[in-house]
């Protein structure tokens, strides 16, 4: 029986992990995509950011709006959705010639996106044992890595000599294959066996989350979310405009951002083998302080040594923490409030996400310096792990209400 549970969770793992490495690929892309763009259609520094920005806005609406509705259908029906919605406009924005059309699809490709990933962290947590949940939700987001290092390879060999909508269409077609496993897939037992028994409605929920037994956890991850949000999209996403503007070419810049990538995979590893080990809170403070340290100096740095040892670092805490925050932020409400909670966190952090991008590309556009734009992403790091710090508790062990 415990084999078979086992096999079970890895199966789960397997399956939701293709969805999750694959939207990660379309985003990966992304940052690649705004670097050549600039150059095939002569964008501004701001229209760079909205690139982004609308991506974010996109996830923003999906968190919010499928996380509601995965507390009334269901985890596994939001799950399949969220995929289909993202497969679709992956492939279109391929075809797209002007900003504003790849504007419109890439709000469409992020409300699929930001939906699916609390969704996914929700139906996994709910589905492993205790003492193994936090590890697996870990490695979940650890697929993440993954499919920015297939990001970063296609982006290294595709975009320059056969175009980004190559690199587009390579993204969306594996992923309906995704969407064919997933079918197969069972909900989560924890929701159905509340689904009938428990039931208020969308309103209560979403007031629920600051009721007094919810109003800690809700705060402390809506500036957790917000925090590492804005700025992981504000740094990532512009990691291969920052290498170019510090003096690389388009080539070697997308090389140096595939050897940082790769660091994210041990960042993973370690954090989903500490987290059992010594908790949610620890791996969150300890990788989030340690991505905000890399934030400095990656900014500061004026050699290639310092910038690629800052930049490797930043990639390993920075989706360490990522991987923390999946894992703590499901266990922070009972089930039939969870997808309400986990996509309202999520939305909130979407929030930051449209921000940052936008952040970077006006004071690149004033001609701020690069060290000062990464010190403003070192202060916002600092700032969520001291909210975990003050006002996170620990969840490890704990089982699901």
């Amino acid at each position: 029986m415990k084999n078979k549970k086992e096999i079970s969770s890895r199966r789960l793992l397997g399956i939701a992990g293709m969805g999750w490495m694959f939207d990660a690929m379309d985003v990966g892309m992304l940052s690649f995509i705004i670097a050549a763009l600039k150059v095939e259609w002569e964008l501004t520094p701001g229209q760079m950011g909205w690139i982004g920005s609308v991506n974010s806005i996109g996830m923003a609406v999906g968190a919010l709006i499928f996380g509601l509705m995965a507390d009334k259908v269901g985890r596994k029906n939001v799950f399949i959705i969220t995929l289909l919605l993202f497969s679709v406009g992956s492939g279109l924005s391929a075809m797209t010639t002007t900003l504003t059309a790849f504007l419109v699809l890439r709000f469409f490709i992020g409300a699929g996106l930001g939906g699916e990933l609390p969704v996914a962290s929700t139906l996994v947590s709910e589905s492993v044992p205790a003492e193994k949940r936090g590890r697996i939700v870990v490695l979940l987001e650890s697929f993440w890595a993954g499919g920015w290092l297939v990001a970063a390879v296609i982006s290294y060999f595709i975009i320059p000599k056969f175009g980004w909508q190559v690199a587009l269409l390579i993204s969306a077609i594996p992923a309906l294959y995704a969407l064919y496993l997933r079918m197969g897939l069972p909900d989560s037992p924890r929701f159905t066996a509340v689904k009938d028994k428990e039931k208020i409605s969308v309103f209560q929920s979403m007031r629920n989350l600051f009721s007094k037994d919810y109003r800690r956890q809700t705060t402390m991850l809506w500036i957790l979310w917000f925090c590492v949000v804005f700025s992981y999209y504000g740094m990532f996403l512009w990691l291969p405009s920052v290498m170019i503007m510090k003096g690389f070419s388009l080539i070697k810049s997308f090389e140096y951002v595939l050897i940082m990538t790769l660091a994210q995979l041990p960042g993973y590893f370690t954090a989903a083998w500490f987290i059992e080990k010594f908790g949610r809170k620890f791996v969150l403070v300890v990788y989030l302080i340690g991505a905000a340290v890399s934030a400095y100096f990656f900014g500061a740095a004026e050699s290639t040594a310092l910038l690629m040892t800052s930049g490797i670092l930043l990639s390993f805490f920075n989706l360490g923490a990522w991987g923390g925050l999946y894992a703590y932020t499901p266990e922070q409400y009972p089930t039939i409030m969870r997808g309400t909670g986990s996509g309202m966190a999520a939305a909130i952090g979407r929030v930051g996400g449209v921000l940052g991008p936008l952040l970077v590309g006006n004071l690149v556009a004033q001609q701020v310096s690069i060290s000062t734009i990464f010190m403003i992403f070192c202060i916002s790091v600092l700032i969520g792990a001291i909210a975990v710090f003050v006002l996170g508790k620990e969840t490890k062990n704990t089982e699901l209400a």
